[in-house]
């Protein structure tokens, strides 16, 4: 019996409301634990948000509310807009959590205790945007700090620090003998050649209380509370199970029965140094074996015109009114044919009006045609044709039997668009099917009625085979759809249960309500 199937993603931070990069990633995990599900795996799946820093201090006094007050306005727009977009999670992590602090505050005294942290003063320039102490390579040209650190100052104090250099020959060996570590392989050579640029110098973990109060405190010295590292990075354990049994938190996995994450979702602006040098290194430091490191899936970024969305730049998307216009459902399905996981992909409104048309004029109107044409001749009651086939039919049977097997492989590789590829070659072949046997012509002879009924009949068990297959990435469309052709599937229906034959003799299909409605996109514009 396989583990349960662990997928985590980044948790979004708190000091702003989400953006279409967040809504990709978070989909992007829906879809796989979906897919897991339907091929058999059990599943958990957390997200949620980090909640503490400095920024969300300073933006939670500008606005008059207290910091908790702050984070949880913002984590709301959040979580609303995942239950829009139907992304259904098992576990929530969010970095106020009780059981969270726990969990950070007994890591950091194991730590502490094995000599892995140290107390040192340090001078150097700081930037409050970024909350970082800056070197000299952040330097420009000009010897200055750019427009992107914000307000630089200079800065004498003390802080706890993490012996993060010791463990950097562990991290370079595991990385080059451990080639699955991180998908796609072409950005292991990021973190290879980060590793050699000075890197994987000690951590500074710490901020006195003094300048930050909204953090977890230090519980080996209260005057500090711990910064970013070991409190946002921690999540994917300690919302997971870890030290429950010590740290005395109920009502979470079995850490032991779900850990390694089979697949830690991210995006690539955060996979170095956080993901895949300092949080390796924390997990080694604390005793965690070879065998136990995650598997990093790092994620491309969404561009407007091959530029970078940027506040600054004023061209970041909003989820929200995005699913507005096209609807959450045909959104995940634009967010996940339009983007190969790993690599940048551009965002484009002319782009989703093609994926939206797509839907409606391919699978749309494929199931509107089918079931009207069986409501109109046969009154919506399905028959195989009395044994009659012929070669046009078995044609279609056999696309729709190769399907599944292809659509597992490209899925399993994280290739969600050629998945979905897989599965439309079935919409694309039945389109043509209806072209090839007419059965509007069929229906006027009454001698061809056994060939109608098999016509019919072969269509919407096609559409049924669809519905399976395009679940994970719309999920209430295909529960509409499987609506229309009465058809529910049973409880744990799996990949593997796809077989000719899903819809028996004498089936009554229900009746057409189009699936994906027109939009006038001009006129949605203009609103």
């Amino acid at each position: 019996m396989p583990k349960p199937y662990y997928i985590t993603t980044a948790i979004d931070y708190t000091n702003a409301p989400p953006h279409i990069g967040h809504a990709y990633e978070k989909v992007l995990a829906d879809v796989m634990a979906r897919f897991q599900r339907l091929n058999g795996r059990e599943v958990y799946f957390l997200t949620g948000v980090d909640q503490h820093g400095q920024k969300v201090q300073k933006s939670a006094d500008k606005a008059g509310v207290s910091p908790q007050q702050f984070v949880d306005d913002i984590s709301q727009k959040f979580i609303e807009l995942w239950a829009k977009l139907g992304v259904q999670y098992d576990g929530w992590a969010a970095t106020t959590a009780e059981p969270h602090k726990k969990v950070v505050r007994a890591m950091l005294q194991k730590l502490h205790d094995a000599g892995q942290l140290y107390k040192q003063s340090y001078t150097g320039f700081y930037s409050v945007r970024q909350e970082q102490f800056l070197t000299d390579k952040e330097r420009g040209p000009d010897g200055t700090f750019g427009e992107e650190w914000g307000e630089v100052v200079e800065l004498q104090e003390e802080n706890w620090y993490f012996k993060l250099s010791e463990h950097v020959d562990w991290l370079r060996a595991y990385i080059k003998s451990h080639p699955d570590f991180i998908f796609p392989a072409f950005r292991t050579n990021d973190v290879l050649n980060a590793l050699e640029n000075s890197v994987g110098q000690d951590l500074c973990i710490s901020r006195p209380q003094e300048r930050l109060s909204w953090g977890i405190p230090l519980p080996f010295d209260e005057r500090f509370v711990n910064y970013v590292w070991f409190d946002a990075l921690t999540n994917y354990i300690s919302f997971a199970g870890y030290l429950s049994d010590e740290v005395g938190n109920e009502g979470l996995p079995e850490f032991q029965s779900i850990w390694p994450a089979d697949a830690h979702v991210i995006g690539k602006d955060i996979l170095v140094p956080a993901h895949a040098i300092y949080w390796p290194i924390m997990l080694h430091a604390l005793g965690f074996p070879d065998d136990q490191m995650p598997k990093l899936i790092v994620h491309g970024w969404w561009n407007i015109k091959g530029q970078k969305m940027s506040k600054t730049l004023g061209n970041v998307v909003d989820p929200n009114e995005v699913s507005n216009v096209f609807t959450p459902e045909a959104l995940r399905y634009y967010l996940m044919r339009d983007m190969s996981t790993g690599y940048d992909a551009d965002l484009s409104e002319e782009r989703m009006q093609i994926a939206y048309n797509e839907l409606a004029k391919g699978l749309g109107n494929l199931l509107n045609r089918a079931l009207n044409m069986c409501q109109k001749y046969r009154e919506g009651v399905l028959s195989t044709g009395g044994g009659y086939d012929d070669e046009v039919n078995l044609a279609l049977r056999q696309t729709v039997a190769a399907a599944p097997a292809a659509y597992v492989e490209e899925m399993n590789n994280w290739a969600i668009h050629n998945g979905i590829a897989e599965a439309w070659k079935i919409v694309t072949h039945a389109n043509q099917f209806v072209d090839m046997t007419q059965p509007f012509k069929l229906a006027k002879d009454p001698e061809q009625a056994a060939r109608l009924d098999s016509v019919l009949y072969h269509l919407a068990e096609a559409l049924a085979h669809v519905s399976i297959l395009l679940s994970p990435i719309m999920p209430e469309a295909c529960k509409k759809l499987q609506f229309q052709l009465g058809w529910t599937p049973a409880e744990g229906f799996q990949v593997k249960d796809l077989a000719w034959g899903l819809l028996s003799e004498g089936h009554q299909l229900g009746q057409p309500v189009p699936l994906f409605p027109r939009i006038e996109f001009g006129e949605a514009e203009a609103k």
